[in-house]
């Protein structure tokens, strides 16, 4: 029989901001809501905890682990043990074992990151010079997106910074919001470098096993227990189950898988200054420096701006902020291929919420956290989840226009320059690996970074081929072979990673 748990705690001494006592019908009410917000957002499975006053008020789970018919015929249900993916909301906890290492004397915030990481080189010297630790952990450092090294690539973090050297930044150094996870997989070496430990042993010597999280783990790879979430992706509007994304590198930056009764104990901790039934995670002035805004965050971070509407968006060390309904709100989403997570808190009111879902960016999530301020703080019955479904819908016909004016370009009746045969070979790049193209029947086929990324690609115009990677939850690639003077190829642009061939 499907066990989904409920956990309704001091419902007598818990009260919303009217002073209304929380009643069992209105946990019934929100549990119905979350419900039907699942299945308007057609994912298959979530789990959600709502802490206030350092109590779990409600915790459930809600649909299956697994779409039946993939890997197996049974569809087994969520519950509150169910381990998903932290993905990004891991990010808190890097900072929180930074700000202990702050604690103990051993690291600043600012202090140089070439003090620990020398071989941390990025392209402009000046900011190698001027790089803090700070820096790592606010995304302001005009570094753009390097998701390609554990998206196209299969490298260590070591790997990772000696090719930093190679980003041109996307704008001036401290000068914007960009972000960033390469650098928190450096802060976690940091760590590495000042305990003599690794980021994950750190991480469950000073949070995990303090705050009595059994069941989570640093990442997927310690996962012994089969009580978990598979991840999915609507393709060819049917939600299928698609692979797990590599895990081994993204480390410090959003490794850590947990489930709904284990994440509460943390949800609690952060909501309390850091204290537990031992103790503190942190001293008082440690934990209210990471919920200090240290820079502003644009509104396009978050699609869900544009109906909030707040006065105003900052980011702390590993937490979004801003303002709703005259209160502060922190938060941080995660998301990795398929998977989902936002974790977010009222601190006025003690009140925070954890969403996990098993659906590539299930943005129920959003909804989910702004019903649970009202339900249980602030008031009003607004339906979240119908506007931003609205919101998001819209955002999917802008896409579907764009591509449409993408696909409007094509040239027609063009023929490729050279032979087919004349694509085929080797390409490197320093910062991006390698590539491999070859002919099958009248197509190209790329290989990056052994099988990290696969596309059979047909001619589209010119010397550009067009087709769809080989996961197809990735989409379509495009590639553009640029000839030399010679006549002969001499660069391959693959989507945006270049590379030159081999002669």
């Amino acid at each position: 029989m499907r066990k989904l748990t409920v956990l309704l705690l001091a419902l007598i001494s818990l009260t919303a901001s009217a002073q209304k006592p929380i009643s069992a019908k209105q946990i019934q009410e929100f549990d119905a809501y979350v419900e039907a917000a699942r299945k308007q957002w057609n994912v298959p499975g979530l789990s959600i905890t709502v802490v206030k006053d350092n109590k779990v008020l409600f915790a459930k789970g809600y649909g299956v682990r697994e779409v039946a018919g993939v890997a197996s015929d049974k569809a087994d249900p969520v519950d509150t043990q169910t381990l998903f993916a932290c993905a990004s909301t891991t990010k808190a906890m890097t900072v929180t074992l930074m700000g202990m290492l702050v604690d103990e004397e051993k690291l600043a915030w600012n202090d140089p990151v070439s003090k620990y990481l020398p071989e941390l080189q990025l392209y402009d010297p000046y900011v190698t010079r001027e790089l803090k630790i700070r820096d790592l952990l606010i995304h302001d450092t005009g570094v753009g997106s390097t998701d390609f090294m554990t998206g196209a690539m299969t490298i260590p973090v070591n790997e990772m910074l000696r090719r930093m050297e190679m980003v041109k930044p996307s704008y001036p150094f401290r000068a914007g919001f960009a972000y960033q996870n390469t650098f928190y997989s450096a802060a976690g070496r940091v760590i590495e470098r000042i305990t003599g430990k690794t980021w994950a042993e750190f991480l469950k010597e000073r949070i995990f096993t303090p705050l009595g999280m059994n069941r989570t783990a640093p990442k997927r790879g310690y996962i012994k227990d089969n009580n978990l979430t598979r991840p999915h992706y609507n393709i060819n509007d049917t939600i299928k189950v698609i692979e797990y994304g590599a895990d081994s590198e993204i480390g410090s930056a959003g490794a850590v898988w947990s489930s709904a009764d284990d994440i509460s104990k943390w949800v609690i901790c952060m909501l309390d200054s850091s204290k537990y039934s031992g103790g503190r995670l942190v001293k008082p002035e440690t934990w209210k420096e990471m919920f200090t805004p240290q820079t502003f965050f644009p509104e396009d971070e978050y699609p869900t701006m544009q109906i909030l509407k707040p006065n105003w968006r900052t980011y702390g060390l590993g937490w979004y902020q801003h303002d709703y309904k005259g209160h502060k709100v922190n938060f941080h989403t995660g998301s990795l291929s398929g998977l989902t997570a936002i974790t977010a808190q009222l601190p006025n009111e003690k009140l925070g919420v954890y969403v996990f879902g098993n659906y590539d960016h299930a943005e129920v999530r959003h909804a989910l956290v702004y019903k649970t301020f009202d339900w249980f703080a602030l008031g009003g019955n607004r339906d979240w989840s119908t506007e931003f479904k609205k919101l998001y819908d819209g955002l999917k016909e802008q896409d579907k226009k764009a591509e449409k004016a993408f696909l409007d370009k094509r040239v027609l009746n063009t023929s490729p320059s050279l032979p087919l045969a004349a694509y085929a070979g080797k390409y490197t790049s320093p910062l991006y690996g390698k590539a491999e193209v070859s002919v099958q029947g009248n197509q190209l086929v790329i290989n990056v970074n052994d099988n990290s990324l696969n596309a059979n690609l047909a001619h589209w115009h010119y010397d550009t081929f067009y087709g769809p990677y080989t996961k197809p939850w990735l989409g379509k690639a495009s590639a553009r072979f640029v000839l030399g003077i010679s006549g002969k190829v001499d660069t391959l642009v693959f989507d945006r990673l270049e590379f030159k061939k081999e002669s």
